[in-house]
């Protein structure tokens, strides 16, 4: 089921829901959608089976949500914002936080900035996908403003490939990367929820994994098949998804 919710700014975002239970907001990565990363292979559905409601936004400048071009929607943390926005638009007292990729990003920032999960998963992410933004998100901007230009052996070649299938609007999240600061290491205290560190057995982009689940106060790490583009279309996701958000 789809729907939107205003925004921090009230933009409407779009939002896909399924099944019934304990609530889940995740958030899909960069270039991405709710459809790409959670439903079409089947994650979001393992979850709904094990009983949770999956709350599935589009990030603003992806999917189905709106993309301005006024530099004025894209504040910094503007994606965190929009996270809480959701939680307050839904009511939600209680609730699970699954982030991948950019979605992991956006998760611990609103952690960090007050959000309250019962547990949070960062998946797709390492310490210096937080701590050292600034030079992948010099990378993703060499990547649109080469679009269309870079070719096959280029280190910016998949990620062009990926954006071409998403037609993510390119100038719109251009903004929204500009949005994103660094996160210090130390700022990783303020996420003291049980945390789950998961991460493809050949997924590297975002650095190291291990050292993220050692700067969080209560994380543990797991390991899944796949590249970053690929373990999203594993089940191992999903399983690792049910198996940590349902033990005791």
């Amino acid at each position: 089921m789809s729907e939107t919710f205003p925004g921090f700014d009230g933009a409407p975002l779009a939002l896909t829901r399924m099944g019934t239970g304990r609530p889940v907001i995740l958030l899909h990565g960069l270039f991405s959608s709710a459809e790409v990363n959670w439903v079409r292979y089947g994650t979001a559905a393992q979850l709904a089976q094990a009983g949770f409601a999956c709350l599935m936004p589009d990030l603003r400048a992806h999917g189905a949500s709106a993309a301005p071009h006024d530099p004025a929607a894209y504040p910094p943390d503007v994606l965190a914002r929009d996270a809480a926005a959701l939680v307050a638009h839904l009511g939600l007292d209680t609730f699970d936080l699954v982030g991948f990729s950019l979605g992991s990003r956006t998760a611990a920032r609103a952690v960090i900035g007050g959000l309250r999960p019962r547990r949070v998963v960062l998946a797709g992410m390492g310490l210096e996908g937080l701590a050292g933004w600034a030079r992948r998100q010099d990378f993703f901007r060499d990547v649109i403003d080469r679009f269309g230009t870079i070719r096959p052996g280029d280190p910016a070649y998949m990620a062009q490939q990926f954006l071409k299938t998403s037609a993510t609007d390119r100038q719109a999240v251009r903004l929204l990367l500009g949005t994103m600061e660094d996160t210090p290491p130390a700022a990783l205290a303020g996420v003291t929820m049980p945390t789950l560190v998961l991460c493809g057995d050949k997924d590297n982009d975002n650095g190291s994994a291990d050292r993220l689940a050692q700067a969080l106060p209560d994380a543990q790490r797991v390991t899944i098949p796949g590249t970053h583009m690929s373990s999203v279309t594993f089940p191992d996701l999903g399983q690792a998804l049910v198996a940590f958000l349902t033990a005791e």
